[in-house]
């Protein structure tokens, strides 16, 4: 059976949707075949990349790229995973259908923390959010999305 071709989108491709894209290549490496992309892409947070690696999770190769340069007409499910990319995603070309699982911004949570320690926090509250959501997929991708 092929993989499911998913694009994890948010504003700037540093954080949330990079973690999804990782832990969908390390925990549903044989059913998802995972991407990320921004509105706005703005370069891998560090420290999205020290908590990944805390759980044997590599994402320091991925980069921060703009939605344009995926072909996203292949796209089974594009999945944001913050308010703002939801709220301007560009219209996609294709048939993939639209997911949102919201995610709080780590950057945003760990501005004025006191230490690096304290600013870690939030990145790794994220960052098992994020994780418990893929280990739902691809099974909540299927479901139809309920109306607000």
């Amino acid at each position: 059976m092929p993989k499911l071709k998913v694009l994890f989108l948010c504003t700037g491709n540093a954080c949330r949707s990079q973690m999804a894209e990782g832990w969908a290549r390390f925990l549903k490496r044989d059913t998802i075949e995972p991407y990320s992309a921004g509105v706005t892409p703005k370069g891998l947070d560090p420290r999205a990349v020290a908590v990944m690696a805390e759980l044997g999770v590599d994402i320091s190769h991925q980069r921060a790229k703009h939605v344009d340069e995926l072909d996203t007409a292949a796209l089974d499910y594009v999945v944001t995973v913050c308010d703002h990319a939801a709220e301007t995603c560009p219209v996609l070309p294709g048939r993939a259908p639209m997911r949102h699982r919201g995610f709080q911004d780590p950057p945003q949570l760990a501005a004025g923390a006191a230490s690096e320690e304290e600013a870690l926090a939030p990145y790794r509250r994220v960052r098992d959010e994020i994780r418990d959501y893929i280990e739902t997929l691809p099974q909540a991708l299927r479901q139809p999305e309920a109306s607000e």
